[in-house]
């Protein structure tokens, strides 16, 4: 076997991506989109509300690496909110629901798909702005000033929206895109 040169640097190399997660995260939302970041070269941190396992939805287990109330907001270069039932769960929290509204005032990447704009509706981002996201929660995202697009995955700023889990592929290309150029701009 004779040695390779190694390749470039991914992307996101250097690069830290929160993701939250509770009982209920809609379990490809979570996996398929944590998957992605590490491909891109992202060190992806689970944070939720406690350390304990959690059941996703459709029955695999997930355990934050951090509580929210012990993260840095200053600290992630981006942070995804995953779908399914954790969302309504997640948006209880304080330290939650602080994470996120600093996230987006510092500018930094926040991809939300599915049932994750219940809690940027709690974090008071929404007013104003597109949003999308599962039907369910449609009329909470208007009845909260957002205006409602029915496509799979755009930015507005920088929020990345997805719609459901077959959007996941447009919901990655959109958060890796929006991540890859802040990283570019040094932010």
């Amino acid at each position: 076997m004779s040695a390779q040169a190694p390749g470039p640097e991914p992307p996101l190399a250097g690069r830290t991506c929160a993701v939250l997660v509770a009982e209920g995260v809609e379990d490809l939302e979570y996996w398929v989109t944590v998957m992605r970041l590490r491909e891109e070269g992202a060190s992806v941190v689970s944070v939720g509300s406690d350390t304990e396992p959690h059941r996703g939805k459709n029955g695999l287990s997930v355990r934050a690496d951090a509580v929210a109330g012990d993260v840095d907001p200053e600290a992630p270069d981006g942070l995804v909110v995953p779908g399914g039932w954790a969302p309504d769960r997640l948006r209880r929290d304080p330290a939650v629901v602080g994470l996120v509204r600093r996230v987006h005032e510092r500018g930094r990447p926040l991809g939300i798909i599915c049932h994750g704009g219940l809690v940027a509706i709690s974090a008071g981002i929404v007013a104003g702005r597109p949003a999308t996201g599962s039907l369910g929660i449609r009329d909470d995202l208007v009845n909260a000033g957002a205006r409602w697009v029915d496509e799979p995955a755009f930015r507005d700023g920088n929020l990345v929206w997805g719609r459901v889990v077959a959007d996941i592929p447009a919901f990655c290309r959109e958060l890796v895109a929006a991540l890859r150029e802040d990283a570019r701009a040094g932010g």
